[in-house]
């Protein structure tokens, strides 16, 4: 079957609240559980696409299943090519503009529609972008932790062959942040790099304060240190940081990732494919970093970074968090502390039963 020949039968979204494996506390709010919305591509031809977006907290799964129920009867017949169907919604919402829900349900659309022509043609969907199923470094990635309590997790995580792991900090004042990430130097060793979440939760005077008294850790980057939105502010503390600022899972779309860039508001970046616009976002936007010269992280989605990243210039690091392990048959796994884009397709599929069981 030609990925050409491809049209939308039908969208199904389901919303559930599964169980996270290391549920998440940051400097601005804890995640307890992983709030998904999946989503099913049916085709007329007999393929189906599936991709999830992460909703952050449950209380925005109603809305956001029945927008792209609505957006069934929009899309019911379209031919399913990624980039024509993202930019014919891009003009149906422009006076409201993509951020917030109606970006997350677009982004997960054009994942759907990626996965559907990858499972048409039986490759996955690294290899229709014009790259190769290959390792990609990852860091695990933590919430708050105690180092005491927390150690044997995050010696497992070293154990395991990752050479890079991120923990939050930013939730007290700046003496717990350096007993925190002393006690967590002292059990990953000095040869593993270390990154720093701040969660958005600072002042810029406060953020070069403390990162200047934290970078005796040896830290890989320090990331959102301000609130997403202050450009300014990420530029100033990045002018003044010892260590590299990073930044971008809350960009929407490429003119986000533009502005961010044009401000000097980071030395990483690390789009999140849900904000960015799915693959045909990610792909779009990611000229920009090559030009600017600045490495590319993933945000969260672990199945579709592996698959973006290959052929991402500069690309960097994938951050390792399971969002959606407990709902998948097979969900994927590190390896040496890389992971491997698998197919058809994004390479999920649902685990019906435990779908059931945390359908909200």
């Amino acid at each position: 079957m030609s990925e050409s020949e491809l049209t939308i039968r039908s969208l199904t979204a389901r919303a559930v609240a599964a169980p996270l494996a290391r549920p998440l506390r940051t400097a601005s709010g804890d995640v307890p559980v992983s709030p998904l919305l999946l989503i099913d591509a049916a085709s007329e031809e007999g393929p189906a696409g599936r991709a999830y977006i992460f909703g952050y907290t449950t209380l925005v799964l109603r809305a956001l299943k029945a927008f792209v129920d609505d957006l069934d009867e929009v899309l019911r017949g379209r031919a399913a090519c990624p980039a024509a169907v993202t930019d014919d919604l891009a003009a149906r919402f422009r006076l409201m503009g993509r951020q917030g829900l109606v970006g997350m349900a677009l982004s997960g659309l054009d994942m759907a529609l990626w996965d559907m022509r990858g499972r048409a043609l039986q490759r996955p969907v690294v290899e229709l972008l014009g790259g190769e199923a290959a390792p990609v470094p990852a860091y695990d990635s933590y919430g708050i932790v105690d180092p005491v309590a927390d150690a044997p997790a995050l010696q497992r995580s070293v154990e395991q062959g990752f050479r890079a792991i991120k923990v939050k900090v930013g939730a007290a004042d700046l003496d717990w942040d350096v007993k925190n990430l002393a006690g967590v130097r002292d059990v990953i060793g000095p040869d593993v790099r270390l990154m720093i979440d701040f969660n958005q939760s600072l002042t810029a005077p406060d953020a070069l304060r403390r990162i200047r008294a934290l970078a005796r850790f040896d830290l890989e980057w320090v990331e959102e240190p301000v609130p997403a939105e202050d450009l300014a502010g990420h530029a100033r503390v990045r002018e003044g940081s010892p260590v590299p600022i990073q930044t971008g899972e809350n960009w929407w779309f490429g003119h986000d990732m533009a502005h961010a860039l044009a401000a000097g508001a980071c030395d990483f970046c690390m789009p999140d494919l849900m904000k960015i616009g799915g693959v045909t976002g990610w792909l779009r936007a990611m000229g920009q970093a090559e030009a600017a010269a600045i490495p590319v992280s993933s945000h969260l989605f672990v199945e579709g970074s592996a698959h973006v990243l290959p052929v991402t210039p500069l690309a960097h690091y994938l951050e390792y968090l399971d969002l959606a392990g407990a709902v998948l048959t097979d969900p994927p796994l590190p390896a040496d502390g890389c992971l491997t884009a698998r197919g058809p397709g994004l390479g999920m599929d649902w685990n019906e039963a435990a779908v059931a069981r945390y359908l909200v």
